[in-house]
């Protein structure tokens, strides 16, 4: 799926729309990861991971391998489209993303969410819904999240340095007409 840089504004694709489009953004990719996690007979979970003010939250859909935690995720950056089935807990999950969820040269993650079990919500409304899927995004970003930084932990992350910032215009997806990029 090629990078959705929604240039008609916020979208929130249902797996049918965002498959039939050809694009998604993370929680598209989310719903799409976790309809496939569905057909494979495994949860469908995500986790919101919310951000800074005025920057962008991350959405990845959750599986499990031996009792770890493992993430598959969308973005436009090479550096976050999968978590290694690794990581003992979710706040563990969401610090492996601290150091590649990069907004200019700032690192904006602070909360990660509960995992969010899709199986409580109708598939009408994130797998075959023909519009944006609001409901479900307003359910998983209601959802109990927690910090994911102590409390002034924030003012003692470092800026990224001048290599990691040029690794960070790496796109798995050039622009297609006009539209920004977001990680």
């Amino acid at each position: 799926l090629h990078w959705n840089l929604e240039p008609h504004g916020p979208t929130a694709r249902s797996v049918a729309m965002a498959v039939q489009r050809g694009e998604a953004h993370c929680v598209e990719a989310a719903f799409v990861a976790a309809c496939g996690l569905w057909l494979a007979g495994e949860p469908q979970l995500l986790m919101d991971m919310g951000a800074a003010r005025g920057d962008v939250a991350h959405v990845v859909a959750l599986f499990r391998r031996h009792g770890c935690w493992g993430a598959i995720s969308k973005s436009n950056s090479p550096f976050l489209s999968y978590g290694e089935p690794i990581y003992r807990s979710l706040r563990e999950l969401s610090l492996s993303f601290i150091p590649q969820y990069v907004k200019r040269r700032r690192k904006p993650l602070r909360t990660y969410s509960a995992s969010f079990d899709l199986r409580r919500v109708d598939p009408r409304l994130w797998v075959t819904h023909p519009g944006c899927c609001h409901d479900v995004i307003d359910a998983l970003t209601g959802a109990r999240h927690f910090a994911i930084l102590p409390p002034d932990g924030a003012r003692r992350l470092r800026p990224i340095d001048e290599i990691e910032a040029r690794s960070n215009l790496l796109r798995d997806h050039p622009p297609r007409g006009r539209g920004g990029h977001a990680p």
